[in-house]
């Protein structure tokens, strides 16, 4: 079983080929990404109208070359599959179109994506591991917990109630003067840094529940740039280490508890899963790894080109969701906020 997977919710236009094998095995035959952190650079994050004419601009051409990668056509495929949301809809727009003109085209079946869902399935698409798992989703505008129970059967535990750890990480970067995107800054300098030498608050830690807060950290941040201003290299690297820091232990305090509720509600989960592009946080990987020997749990992260959005997540969720027949006709609406769990009543 083979399908193509096309991403275009935020800043990256990916295509990609992902190929089911009869044992079960995956194997990503390509994928294809090409980034617009330099078109959006100068203004310190996302400008929804740049990415939608950028995704215009490269999308025919990444999957002409995801195809010819792949060593095959259009009519080797098994389906087409887009992410259709949550995101940017100019962007969504963009992926969900091309999609549903080359399944109507090809006479394939159309798989229209979740792409929250698509980071959720990644781990399985990269290790094969069983249901159900507990997911950490930690990206720019996402920070959940979920119990992935099954293909299209999630449990939302909690979220964040303001800012997503990567949006905190981006805000704080802008507010110290480092480049975009934010993460990646904070977390190099954070590696010269004192992470104790601001004393910043641990948001929620210790409280029941799984949510998330960080705008009240965020506060404190600037509030101590501030106080210590004007900043020199050294105030902005013990600034990032203590950011850093005070993030690590408010998401090890979080998915203690997220863990403690997995179990009450399911059962033992059979990993603890980090994904989205926070999962590339060095300092963030080795703090659940070590939660997760505690717990006597694997820590599964998918490899870093498979953190943040990418073709290959969107292709095997398609994947999934073919074989079980899950597919979508060719009216489905992009959706600029999708909640991976329906009957959660909060938006994504």
């Amino acid at each position: 079983m083979r399908v193509l997977g096309i991403e275009t919710t935020c800043d990256e236009t990916a295509a990609a080929i992902v190929e089911r094998e009869t044992d079960g095995r995956a194997r990503i035959l390509s994928n294809e990404i090409l980034s617009q952190i330099a078109d959006h650079a100068p203004y310190g994050g996302v400008v929804p109208e740049i990415a939608a004419r950028a995704h215009v601009t490269a999308l025919d051409r990444l999957v002409a070359e995801a195809l010819r990668k792949a060593g095959c056509r259009l009519s080797n495929l098994d389906g087409i599959a887009a992410a259709a949301g949550p995101g940017l809809i100019g962007g969504v727009i963009v992926g969900l179109t091309a999609a549903k003109a080359l399944a109507l085209v090809g006479k394939k079946p159309f798989l229209a994506i979740n792409h929250l869902e698509a980071h959720a399935l990644t781990p399985r698409l990269t290790d094969g591991i069983a249901f159900p798992y507990l997911l950490l989703l930690a990206s720019g505008g996402h920070t959940q917990f979920v119990v992935v129970r099954d293909v299209g059967d999630y449990l939302r535990l909690g979220g964040t109630i303001d800012d997503a750890i990567g949006e905190a990480f981006d805000k704080t970067a802008k507010m110290l003067g480092l480049p975009y995107p934010g993460g990646p800054a904070v977390e190099r300098e954070a590696l010269r840094g004192d992470p104790e030498r601001f004393a910043l608050p641990r948001p929620m830690i210790g409280r029941p529940g799984a949510d998330f807060s960080l705008s009240g950290l965020k506060t404190a941040v600037r509030l101590e740039a501030e106080r210590v201003a004007p900043l020199t290299p050294t105030d902005v690297a013990d600034l990032c280490a203590s950011f850093q820091a005070a993030v690590v232990d408010v998401v090890v305090d979080r998915t203690r508890s997220a863990l403690r509720m997995h179990r009450d509600k399911v059962g033992n989960p059979t990993a603890l899963v980090v994904a989205g592009g926070v999962a590339a946080n060095a300092s963030i990987r080795r703090a659940l790894q070590r939660l997760a020997g505690e717990a006597g749990l694997p820590m599964v992260a998918p490899p870093l080109a498979l953190c943040t959005d990418n073709g290959a997540m969107i292709a095997w969720a398609g994947i999934e969701r073919l074989r079980r027949g899950m597919t979508d006709d060719l009216g489905t609406a992009p959706r600029a906020r999708w909640a991976l769990e329906p009957r959660a009543g909060v938006p994504a």
